[in-house]
């Protein structure tokens, strides 16, 4: 028995030293990392968009080539809510039950993201934001997916970002700006081009809901405001927005911060 514990606590002490060492390896990697949330609703609108993926790939590609890193998360789409709505439609389901048909798509838009970057992408999609801490930093991208009912993909960019030391986040969405009302519903909407988290806050819902329409998850806005990351919700089919954006250029889109 004694035996048992000292191998225990050895093997205990040798993960913990390892993965600090890893993380202070990575501390001391000389390359951009770039956190993006890529929303579902580009990945599949309503089938499967391969003009947005290669666009998108393209766009990795050239920034890859010179040096930039990117861990990218995938959203669900049109392929969640369809899942959502046809479940639906024989039972009377649970928010948890929606959730984690949204996670699945999530994983399974992921693994399509993955299987695109194959060739520079880390082999396994993330879905619990801790398992970044031991991906290896020569990975010039990382795929991660949806983790637990309850919050958005938003919320996994937040926390992977924590756990890497990025300060900033990309949201890729279907839409230019961020406005103060829905513009296809009230023609005085006004576009919103910069805005804090506490003005943005005020105007999205409090609480988390499965079917929830927002421009970011608002427990991932709380969590980015505790932490004071900035977040640029951009179209991401404007691939010159997004350089505009990581060059530290004027750029069309919304900056929360």
């Amino acid at each position: 028995m004694v035996l048992l514990y000292l191998l225990f606590v050895f093997l205990s002490y040798h993960f913990a030293v390892s993965r600090v060492s890893r993380t202070m390896l990575s501390d001391m990697d000389t390359h951009e990392t770039i956190v993006m949330s890529v929303g579902g609703s580009l990945i599949v609108p309503d089938q499967i968009d391969s003009g947005f993926l290669k666009t998108l790939k393209t766009f990795i590609d050239s920034q890859t080539a010179i040096g930039r890193h990117f861990i990218i998360i995938a959203g669900g789409g049109r392929t969640a809510r369809r899942y959502q709505d046809a479940a639906g439609e024989v039972s009377e389901l649970k928010n948890e039950d929606l959730d984690w048909m949204g996670i699945h798509a999530t994983r399974l838009n992921g693994h399509l993201l993955r299987t695109i970057f194959r060739d520079s992408a880390h082999p396994q999609v993330i879905t619990n934001p801790d398992e970044i801490l031991d991906v290896p930093t020569d990975k010039k991208v990382v795929v991660a997916a949806g983790y637990r009912p309850g919050c958005s993909t938003d919320l996994r960019a937040i926390q992977i970002a924590q756990r890497v030391g990025a300060k900033k986040v990309i949201n890729l969405s279907n839409i230019d700006y961020v406005y103060t009302d829905d513009p296809r519903t009230n023609p005085d909407a006004k576009k919103i081009e910069t805005i804090s988290w506490s003005d943005f806050r005020d105007i999205i819902p409090k609480d988390w809901d499965p079917g929830l329409s927002a421009p970011f998850d608002p427990i991932a806005a709380k969590e980015a405001d505790e932490l004071g990351i900035e977040v640029a919700i951009i179209n991401g089919d404007k691939p010159d927005a997004l350089t505009s954006y990581l060059d530290g250029e004027a750029f069309i889109g919304t900056l929360i911060s």
